[in-house]
């Protein structure tokens, strides 16, 4: 009488422990990755989910506990010992050189005996194929955020893994390209490749995942199957409760504060998007969003409106009636005009400084800001002020003193995010908010945005993020191709129709401006 065989993990790992000075990031880890399953892991920001991967990808050493890959027991070293073992990574925070083309940045992680031209044809194959279009000969400093992604997901797929771990991959994309990326992924599972899927988005994971670990201060608190489990079951797990609901929207809106009419610039480099009679209105006391597909403009919009490009056409950029397309970063923000970009990590923040010194790229009014006293920087009050921040967006960070670059990523954004909306604005724009962020910190900064709405402060979010757009916006307008659609009034407006609006399709309905 014959026996079926037991399938072994394709990936074990047991009591895997990672200490830091300030935390214990993974304490006594167990998980078993099934050949062909799609597995998530699920935990609120610094629940130790990143580390965890950079470990099974051999970025980090674990300082207790074992790993086993195909039932044999393996001490990854590097990166590129887990590589040979068919083992891919896609980081939240990408790893890629901006003065290198994308074709350069893939052909650094493949096999060797590969020429760069037959590397930007597999490029274009992979992304034809997997909807993830990129021009391999782009140099990466033009890219955006979400193109960026792109090229690390072509750069795993390309190496055919056996284990592909992916952190936070569809935080930038559209609803259209995650279909494609869940058509890509379950195709994988299908031919036996195993997949480690972190996300926040609870709706993604059920719909994808056939297992789920949930992680809890680093500790393993419990699994379960999510096909069978409702959002709030899954936001339980995570975070011991569900999410809070948003407030009431309040009709608020007053005069327009921030006008932008018939703004055209030319891109600035040979990949960029040029701006085409651009305008809008943003009122005292309202959301407005703008949702699009990445590189259809909104990094160079954001560049106008922030004052990092000083190019604008007289007249064509105005706060409160004053010209200033011509002021830099720093007299915008005096007027009262904050922003918060998309790139955490070298924009947002300097990695290698402290979280209270980082308060001083957007808050360093030498007379009004009490960290500066005479010209010399007061730490104490620094210090005070980057503690106030922690504790009122529930950073958790080892304090003031943490360096950026130590905080996960969703805890940095609620820093940043903290950072601007106590400087009191008059104006924020703030770039893809909640990317990355779990439900409970999600929740948090968007009621915070609602608050500072709510007092009478006028906010742009530019996001990729329909649903959250849907939640925050009094109106919302799409970016296409260098040119921004009508407002509509959210209430008024559906999926479907500002679906179609990313591909350009909105002069039909010009009635529906608000």
């Amino acid at each position: 009488m014959s026996t079926r065989p037991t399938v072994q993990p394709r990936l074990s790992l047991s009591g895997i422990t990672k200490r830091y000075p300030a935390v214990v990031a993974n304490d006594g880890i167990s998980l078993d990755l099934m050949p062909g399953d799609i597995h998530a892991v699920l935990g609120e920001n610094g629940a130790g989910k990143s580390t965890l991967m950079k470990i099974i990808y051999g970025a980090v050493k674990p300082d207790a506990g074992s790993i086993a890959v195909n039932s044999e027991a393996v001490h990854l070293h590097n990166p590129q010992q887990a590589r040979e073992l068919g083992i891919s990574m896609v980081f939240q925070h990408f790893s890629l050189f901006n003065t290198l083309s994308v074709a350069e940045n893939v052909w650094l992680g493949l096999d060797a005996k590969l020429s760069l031209d037959e590397v930007a044809r597999a490029i274009t194959d992979k992304g034809q194929a997997y909807g993830l279009d990129i021009e391999p000969h782009r140099p990466v400093h033009t890219l955006s955020v979400g193109e960026m992604q792109r090229v690390e997901l072509i750069r795993a797929l390309l190496t055919n893994p056996k284990i592909l771990i992916l952190d936070e991959p569809t935080s930038v994309l559209t609803p259209q390209a995650v279909e494609k990326l869940f058509t890509v992924l379950r195709r994988l599972a299908a031919e036996g490749c195993s997949i480690l899927y972190i996300s926040h988005k609870l709706h993604e994971i059920r719909a994808l995942c056939h297992t789920c670990t949930v992680l809890r201060g680093g500790k393993v608190t419990g699994s379960c199957d999510p096909r069978t489990a409702s959002n709030a079951d899954l936001s339980r797990l995570m975070i011991g409760a569900e999410p809070p609901a948003l407030p009431p929207r309040a009709d608020t809106q007053g005069a327009t504060v921030l006008q932008v009419q018939g703004l055209s610039l030319l891109r600035d480099h040979p990949f960029g998007v040029d701006l085409q009679d651009v305008s809008l209105e943003l009122r005292a006391g309202e959301v407005l969003g703008i949702a699009g597909v990445s590189g259809n403009g909104q990094k160079e919009l954001l560049l106008a409106l922030s004052g990092e490009d000083v190019r604008a056409p007289a007249g064509s950029v105005q706060l409160n009636r004053q010209d200033m397309g011509a002021l830099s970063p720093m007299a915008r923000r005096q007027l009262g005009l904050h922003f918060v970009p998309e790139e955490r990590l070298g924009r947002g923040a300097v990695p290698a400084l402290p979280l209270s010194l980082n308060l001083l790229l957007t808050r360093n009014e030498a007379v009004s800001y009490p960290g500066f006293l005479g010209g010399f920087i007061n730490t104490k009050a620094l210090q005070a002020h980057a503690a106030k921040i922690i504790a009122r967006f529930s950073v958790k960070a080892g304090g003031p003193q943490a360096l950026a670059r130590s905080l996960s990523g969703g805890n940095l954004q609620k820093f940043l995010v903290g950072r601007e909306i106590d400087a009191q604005p008059k104006v924020l724009i703030i770039s893809q908010p909640t990317w990355g962020v779990d439900v409970g910190a999600a929740a948090l900064i968007r009621t915070e945005i609602l608050a500072l709405r709510d007092a009478g402060c006028a906010v742009l979010v530019v996001s990729e993020e329909l649903d959250e757009l849907f939640e925050l916006s009094d109106r919302m307008m799409v970016m296409s191709q260098g040119q921004l659609s009508p407002a509509v009034r959210t209430a008024e407006a559906s999926t479907e129709q500002i679906g179609a609006w990313m591909s350009g399709l909105w002069q039909e309905a010009a009635h529906a401006q608000a």
